[in-house]
C-alpha cells in the first residue's frame, strides 16, 4: 500500500471513528482544511517537474475524492442515526385510541339561575340585570337604609376609589335590590299616567360581593331578588308565589314552608321563609331559603309611587345556597375554586 492509499485509509478510520458530526468536522479538517494532510501535498507539487506534477496531481485528487466521499457516508450515516434516534424518541402507537376534547358544561350556579328565570318567568316576571358598582342611594338610602342607620352595619362592603355626584364612594353592590330600585323606577316613568299602573313583576338575579369568606359564605356570591307591586298584591301572593317556585325548582310538593318574623329595612313586615322536606337527605330539617316583606312605603315612594295606592312584596334568595340544596354540596366554596373534577359531575 503506498502513501496515497495509507492516506485514504486512515481518514477514513477517522471518520468512521467519530461519533458526532461536529467531531467529524474536526476530523475533516485535518485532512480537507487549509492546513489539511491533502492540501499538503497539492501544496508540494509547486516543486515537482511538469511531467511529474501531472501525474502526480491527477492521484493526489483522486485521494481527495476518495476522502471526500468517505467523509459524506460519515455524514449520511451520523444524519440518519440521528433521524432514527429522533423517530424513536416521538414515536406514536397508531393502535392506540385517540385523545378527545372533554365536552364541557354549564356551571351548577348557571343550571340554578337558567332554572329560576324560567320559572319565575312561566308566572309572567321580567328578568332585570344592571351595575355591580353601586351609587351610595341606590344600593342603602333608596331601600330605606340612609347614611348612619343601624341596618348598614349587617353588610361589610367593599368601596372602590370612586364618589358619585353626592360626594359619597360608590361600592360593589351588596344585594341586587338595587335593580329592583331602577326597574321600579324606569316602569313608573314609562307609564307616568296611566291610571291603573300596569303591575310591576320582576327577579334580579346577578353577582353581589360582601367582605364573608367561609365554608357557607364567599365574598362573592349569586342572589335573585324578587319584586311585585301592584293595587291588590298581598302576603297571600307571596305565599302561593313562592311555594310554587319551591315546588318547581325541587320538583316536589313533599314540603311544608313556614314564614318566620325577621327584619329588614326595605321591608315591613318581614319574614325569613323556611322549608322543610318529608324525605330524602334532608328530610326533618327546616331550611332558610329566603327573605321576604311587604315593601317599606318608604321605598315604594322612593320607585316614585303613591304608597297609598300600590303595594306588594319584595324577596331575596341565594342561588348559590339552593344550589347546594338541590345538588347536596356542602361548602360553598367548592362552587368558585374552578376544580373540574367537581364541576365535571354537573355536565
Amino acid at each position: 500500500m503506498n502513501d496515497l492509499d495509507q492516506l485514504v485509509s486512515t481518514a477514513t478510520a477517522e471518520f468512521d471513528a467519530a461519533p458526532t458530526p461536529a467531531e467529524l468536522e474536526n476530523a475533516k479538517a485535518r485532512f480537507l482544511g487549509k492546513g489539511g494532510r491533502v492540501t499538503d501535498l497539492l501544496k508540494s507539487l509547486a516543486a515537482l517537474p511538469p511531467d511529474e506534477k501531472k501525474r502526480r496531481g491527477a492521484e493526489i485528487n483522486q485521494v481527495k475524492a476518495r476522502i471526500e466521499a468517505a467523509l459524506q457516508a460519515r455524514r449520511d450515516h451520523l444524519a440518519d442515526a440521528e433521524l432514527q434516534a429522533q423517530l424513536h424518541a416521538e414515536s406514536l402507537d397508531v393502535t392506540l385510541p385517540g385523545r378527545r376534547r372533554g365536552t364541557g358544561g354549564l356551571h351548577p350556579v348557571s343550571r340554578t339561575l337558567e332554572r329560576i328565570e324560567a320559572i319565575f318567568g312561566s308566572m309572567g316576571f321580567d328578568v332585570a340585570d344592571g351595575p355591580e358598582i353601586e351609587t351610595d342611594w341606590m344600593n342603602f338610602t333608596a331601600l330605606n337604609s340612609p347614611k348612619n342607620h343601624p341596618a348598614r352595619s349587617m353588610q361589610d362592603t367593599f368601596y372602590v376609589d370612586l364618589k358619585d355626584a353626592e360626594g359619597a364612594w360608590l361600592n360593589l353592590r351588596t344585594h341586587t335590590s338595587p335593580m329592583q330600585v331602577r326597574y321600579a323606577m324606569a316602569h313608573a316613568s314609562q307609564h307616568r299616567g296611566a291610571d291603573p299602573m300596569p303591575e310591576i313583576r320582576v327577579i334580579a338575579p346577578g353577582r353581589t360581593y360582601r367582605v364573608d369568606s367561609d365554608a357557607t359564605h364567599s365574598p362573592m356570591f349569586h342572589q335573585c331578588e324578587g319584586l311585585w307591586i301592584g293595587e291588590n298584591v298581598s302576603f297571600k301572593d307571596l305565599k302561593v308565589v313562592f311555594a310554587d317556585f319551591v315546588r318547581q325548582f325541587f320538583e316536589t310538593a313533599d314540603f311544608d314552608m313556614r314564614f318566620r318574623p325577621s327584619f329588614f329595612p326595605f321591608t315591613e313586615p318581614s319574614a325569613e321563609i323556611d322549608i322543610s322536606f318529608h324525605s330524602g337527605p334532608l328530610a326533618g330539617r327546616w331550611l332558610e331559603v329566603a327573605g321576604s316583606g311587604q315593601v317599606h312605603p318608604t321605598v315604594v315612594r322612593n320607585f316614585g309611587l303613591d304608597p297609598e295606592r300600590y303595594i306588594g312584596f319584595a324577596f331575596g334568595m341565594g342561588p348559590d345556597r339552593l344550589t347546594m340544596l338541590r345538588y347536596g354540596i356542602d361548602d360553598v366554596r367548592l362552587l368558585f375554586e374552578g376544580d373540574l373534577r367537581f364541576l365535571s359531575q354537573f355536565r
